[in-house]
């Protein structure tokens, strides 16, 4: 489907049949997201249903020569970062002290065949197996590109916090895949 100026129209004025059009157009790009924040598909929909409603509201201010795709895309992920820090007394917050340089040392990137080997789809899975703000930092590190200064902001902890949680993941990625690795070497045996 393309998104005109013309359909942003008739959502806006309430047509229920361009509506339904633009939430299964919708549901194809921003579906991935919503799993990359979500465990589990039931609270994946229920996101999705949150952020297309709020993508329905904002598109009276939509600039007509606007990407739409880019622009729902940026919307859901904010909708999702709210949902986060209106739930953010139920999550389990972890600080820790490290000095800089450690930070440093384990926030940097390292190059691995894991992707290649085994795939972005069991690399997404094992992505939502990470404790649940630790999995939200990496989303937004990694794929969806913020900083650490802006993941801090976003998800109300300080920037060390922010590159912790990226350093935990990275560790537990990281033996995640050395087990799946084990596997398949002792599958080929």
């Amino acid at each position: 489907m393309n998104i005109t100026p013309e359909v942003i129209r008739l959502c806006v004025s309430d047509d229920r049949k361009t509506i339904n059009q633009l939430y299964e157009h919708g549901f194809r790009i921003l579906m991935p997201i919503c799993f990359r924040y979500n465990k589990n598909e039931e609270d994946a929909r229920a996101a999705y249903n949150m952020g297309f409603v709020k993508i329905l509201k904002g598109l009276e201010k939509l600039d007509e020569n606007a990407n739409f795709d880019a622009w729902a895309k940026r919307l859901m992920v904010n909708a999702l970062i709210d949902e986060y820090r209106k739930n953010k007394k139920y999550n389990t917050q972890i600080t820790k002290s490290d000095n800089e340089r450690e930070l440093d040392y384990y926030s940097a990137g390292q190059d691995n065949e894991a992707e290649s080997n085994l795939g972005c789809e069991n690399i997404m899975m094992l992505v939502q197996e990470l404790p649940d703000t630790t999995s939200k930092v990496f989303n937004l590190y990694v794929i969806e590109g913020y900083s650490h200064r802006e993941i801090g902001e976003k998800l109300d902890m300080s920037e060390g916090t922010s590159k912790w949680h990226l350093s935990t993941a990275r560790k537990l990625l990281r033996a995640k895949l050395e087990r799946l690795e084990n596997q398949n070497q002792r599958m080929v045996i």
